[in-house]
């Protein structure tokens, strides 16, 4: 846990191409409203286009708000578990993948190890993470800091048309996974 037992505020991206890509969001986000973590907030889902290794099928992202006493890398081990669950296999790098979960913010800390780094190091370079991300930013700060970020990559050509509005969240009422 972390130093005082306090609840953290984390951002948690999750990306999926194999399979029934919804469920694998849904079953995600439910592993994930589990004590030590909360979701209270949920992106809408968005499709996108493969980055880095591109022979393979488009995303669906989105993002998730959470609050957790987990330190960053206690989180960071969860969502490895999460991962492992959904039967996640690392055989390509930026490959096909049943669900990718990458922690993307933890409150205001900076970490840089082997194992973390926060924020996530190409967060700012990938509009498939900060769009949905827009939609559960909670500081207006930051808010404004992704948003000109997104403007500026909304200008580079080839990044207008990977990120596409896939599905409304209704599914996803945080009441409901606080129910479970």
């Amino acid at each position: 846990m972390n130093e005082d037992n306090r609840k953290s505020i984390a951002y948690i991206g999750l990306g999926s191409n194999i399979g029934e890509r919804e469920t694998y969001l849904k079953d995600a986000v439910q592993q994930l409203n589990k004590s030590p973590i909360k979701v209270i907030g949920c992106s809408n889902i968005y499709e996108t286009d493969p980055v880095g290794y591109t022979d393979q099928n488009a995303f669906l992202n989105m993002v998730v708000l959470v609050t957790t006493t987990f330190s960053p890398k206690q989180l960071l081990n969860q969502l490895t578990v999460i991962e492992k669950s959904l039967l996640r296999q690392r055989v390509i790098h930026w490959g096909p993948r049943t669900i990718d979960l990458d922690l993307l913010l933890y409150d205001n800390v900076q970490i840089n190890t082997d194992q973390l780094i926060v924020p996530h190091p190409r967060m700012n370079e990938r509009l498939f993470v900060l769009i949905p991300l827009l939609d559960v930013i909670q500081a207006e700060e930051e808010r404004q800091q992704i948003q000109s970020t997104v403007d500026q990559l909304m200008e580079l050509e080839s990044e207008r048309e990977g990120v596409r509005l896939w599905k409304r969240t209704e599914w996803l009422n945080v009441l409901e996974l606080s129910e479970n």
